[in-house]
């Protein structure tokens, strides 16, 4: 903070402010502002919409809810009981709002101190309508900004307090109110908290909105505001007494986009809200003071964006500067108005057409803004672009190659909220008991609905909902249907995840588990055995039986597989003396087709890890092996993920569950490869 206050551009900024503020007296202040705050305090009454009114003051004075009032109380009591001017104690309320939007912002973009001074505490919109012009804009947009600050901060009672009270200061922040409500809905981790926003917003809508419901001078003050009227002066004619207002439908529009989107992240949220301001501003003849609800998020967008952006704010913050001054006086404490008109010796005429050039200007760099906002914040966004599509892997492998608990690792990366699998197991035709077994086995893809598993994965690919049964491996019997929706994560394994051509065109990542047939038959054997309560002699039967489909269906999947993992022992004796003291080592093959990454992966497989890799690239450099040994653990794992693929964390909105091991290896090389997956589909 020191560094903020320090700065040149602050030192600047604070200088003009307190100078306006001692030098103008703004009509808006000076006509409705201080009187009614007058009013209020010296016949003090919870209701001072109905006292100002009996006294016979305008109803254009004051159209705002206890939010505004309650604010402004503070600073204009003690300004009387000092005996100074009124507008001091409203004008000084205003400049510690405008600071406390400065350290706002300076938490919402940490080390942008510079930007901020520059975009917005240098902002001439901020300085005109705030200081020059004495409008109040400012007070509910630092509530609205510091409502979206406590959502980052997951701080939900409080963001809904803010946002409540925001909602009371200006009707108008009630544009913002669905974002809120949809990116807590569609952000499904903080689904189950929305309660505690609601329970927040709710508190004070309790303790300011009733009350001013049952003040009827209030109710006419606010809704008797012509600055209301102006959103339906954009309107389109159908015919006889038919009129579509076009602010309201793209502000409905923008929403129905927003819910749409099925994983909001807090960038998109951000956007989204900004956007909606920034449209509404625009497509309305709106009050000086509306800019100002842009301000912020024109800030956090130029921060993402870059130079161009801040030469747009800038002539943007320009044009609304010129076109305000040649419309509107500035009033000194002097007695002296100056009227830039006046100034260049412009008659009437010719000023209402330079207002409205200037105006048309200004509009036309806000809609560039408007699309630029839109295809770089939010069109460009990962979330966004997955929402539209989710993110499908296959699995194939042979029986008791580990794609379950491979299946399951992965999903515990994304969570349960995120990811929806399909087994191909719930696809076998027929009950353990029936007496095609006898003659077909599981591996042969006859023995199974692959048109009916090909049909569920494009459905759930387009985001639609499946019917499906359930594969008891215990019972050996296939349960009721059951309603599987789509997600933004889809795992589809199988023995046959891989065999149609049609299965293959849906994932985004392609892997097979080409497990040591040995260590294979060992961990099936145990599985089968122990798990689902199968004897070992038919076990051991079915290995011999299955062994030809094996070689003629399952294993030429691996040709069509992105990433193929191949989990060995250290040594094939290992097997044979298995116990507590010689507990079985592994090491892990891993065969990649068309990555690039390879090199990253191996530093942090070798400096995080501490594992042993060796690594072999093919001639033309498309498929690469590598050979890991050695133990590692999930905190290790988690780092390394970290430094691999740090875009896609932001995909993973729980803490992750990684696991020690091969596994964990596993996980990591995985989701490298989603992140790499990510990258190309998104070019």
């Amino acid at each position: 903070m020191k560094k903020l206050y320090s700065s040149p551009l602050f030192i600047v900024g604070l200088v003009i402010r307190l100078a306006l503020i001692v030098w103008l007296l703004p009509a808006a202040v000076t006509d409705w502002y201080a009187p009614f705050l007058n009013s209020s305090i010296s016949a003090f009454t919870l209701d001072p919409w109905s006292a100002w009114l009996a006294s016979g003051g305008t109803s254009a004075a004051f159209p705002y809810g206890y939010g505004m009032w309650l604010t402004f109380l503070p600073m204009t009591i003690a300004a009387k009981m000092a005996g100074a001017p009124l507008q001091y104690g409203y004008e000084l309320t205003l400049l510690a709002a405008d600071f406390c939007m400065l350290i706002t912002l300076t938490r919402l973009l940490p080390n942008r101190e510079r930007l901020i001074l520059a975009a917005y505490w240098l902002s001439p919109i901020v300085i005109l309508a705030t200081y020059a012009l004495g409008l109040n804009d400012l007070v509910p947009a630092l509530f609205l900004i510091l409502s979206i600050l406590n959502m980052r901060r997951l701080h939900l009672r409080l963001a809904g307090v803010l946002c409540a009270i925001a909602i009371s200061a200006k009707l108008s922040m009630i544009v913002a109110l669905p974002f809120f409500l949809i990116y807590l809905y569609n952000n499904k981790v903080l689904r189950h908290q929305i309660s505690q926003f609601l329970l927040g917003f709710g508190l004070v809508a309790l303790v300011l909105g009733v009350p001013f419901l049952f003040s009827n001078a209030g109710l006419q003050m606010l809704f008797g505001n012509p600055e209301l009227e102006k959103i339906y002066r954009v309107s389109l004619s159908l015919g006889t007494n038919i009129v579509v207002y076009i602010v309201p439908l793209i502000y409905m529009i923008i929403l129905y986009l927003a819910w749409r989107v099925r994983r909001l992240n807090f960038g998109l949220f951000e956007a989204l809200t900004g956007l909606a301001f920034l449209l509404i501003v625009l497509m309305t003849p709106a009050s000086p003071g509306w800019f100002i609800w842009t301000i912020p998020f024109l800030v956090l967008y130029q921060a993402f964006s870059g130079r161009v952006a801040i030469i747009l704010v800038g002539v943007f913050s320009s044009l609304y500067v010129l076109s305000i001054l040649l419309a509107t006086p500035l009033h000194f404490g002097n007695g002296f108005n100056f009227e830039l008109s006046s100034a260049l010796h412009i008659n009437e005429k010719l000023e209402n057409h330079a207002v409205s050039l200037l105006h048309t200007a200004m509009a036309t760099i806000g809609i560039i803004l408007a699309i630029r906002i839109w295809r770089e914040a939010i069109s460009r966004n990962d979330f966004f672009r997955l929402s539209r599509k989710p993110f499908v892997i296959g699995i194939a492998g042979d029986s008791g190659a580990g794609k379950d608990t491979f299946a399951d690792s992965i999903a515990g990366l994304f969570g349960g909220h995120s990811v929806v699998k399909l087994s191909g197991d719930d696809y076998h035709l027929w009950d353990r008991q029936k007496p095609m077994w006898q003659v077909m086995t599981h591996l042969n893809p006859m023995a199974n609905d692959l048109e009916g598993f090909s049909s569920d994965l494009l459905a759930l690919t387009d985001g639609k909902s499946i019917q499906s049964r359930h594969y008891d491996h215990q019972t050996g019997k296939m349960g009721k249907p059951h309603k599987i929706a789509s997600n933004d994560l889809i795992i589809a394994s199988g023995l046959h995840a891989l065999y149609l051509p049609i299965l293959r065109d849906c994932y985004n990542l392609k892997i097979y588990l080409d497990i040591d047939e040995q260590l294979r038959r060992h961990f099936k054997l145990l599985r089968d055995v122990h798990q689902r309560g199968h004897l070992v002699e038919r076990v051991m039967t079915s290995f011999e039986k299955r062994e030809p489909d094996s070689e003629r269906f399952i294993r030429p999947q691996a040709a069509y597989a992105d990433l193929i993992f191949s989990l060995q022992p250290i040594h094939s004796r290992m097997l044979e003396g298995i116990d507590e003291r010689h507990p079985l080592r592994l090491k892990l093959v891993i065969k990649t087709q068309h990555g690039f990454n390879e090199l990253s992966l191996n530093r942090v497989l070798v400096g995080i890890c501490g594992l042993h890799v060796d690594m072999l690239v093919s001639d033309d450099g498309a498929s690469v092996q590598m050979t890991v040994e050695g133990e590692t653990t999930a905190a290790d794992v988690e780092m390394a993920a970290k430094i691999l693929c740090p875009r896609v964390f932001e995909f993973l909105d729980i803490s992750p569950d990684w696991q020690d091991g091969m596994i964990g290896l596993m996980q990591l090389i995985t989701l490298s490869h989603i992140s790499q997956a990510l990258t190309k589909r998104f070019i």
